[in-house]
């Protein structure tokens, strides 16, 4: 995988981030940014946070025409509200842009890390 975001503040309470991983395959960074960009603002912090350090993982998949094609959390953060948060903002944020043309795969596999950082 390849990270396109280091820790990226979603809102000022407590130190919420947001990194996001894309399959190696896919190295357009405009078009990794773009899906970063848009899964951020789609993202709206529960009442119930996970512990410090913890964070759910909502592994992805999109399509060449930038559906979703599967969307879960891969690893919970121990808190249900957080990770109903995650996967919610990946599902709230699609559909995505098409894959870039030159991108000859038929899918991408991305992993969304939402943290709350120590």
């Amino acid at each position: 995988m390849v990270m396109i975001a280091a820790a990226a503040p979603l809102l000022a309470a407590g130190k919420p981030s947001l990194n996001v991983y894309f399959q190696k395959t896919l190295t357009d960074t405009a078009y990794q940014k773009r899906i970063f960009d848009k899964v951020a603002k789609a993202w709206q912090m529960p009442a119930t946070l996970p512990a410090v350090g913890k964070k759910a993982v909502v592994q992805a998949v999109i399509s060449k025409e930038g559906k979703l094609a599967s969307a879960m959390v891969s690893m919970a953060s121990g808190s249900k509200e957080w990770d109903d948060a995650a996967l919610a903002a990946v599902k709230a944020a699609a559909p995505f842009q098409p894959l870039p043309a030159s991108y000859e795969y038929r899918s991408v596999e991305v992993h969304f890390h939402f943290a709350l950082a120590p």
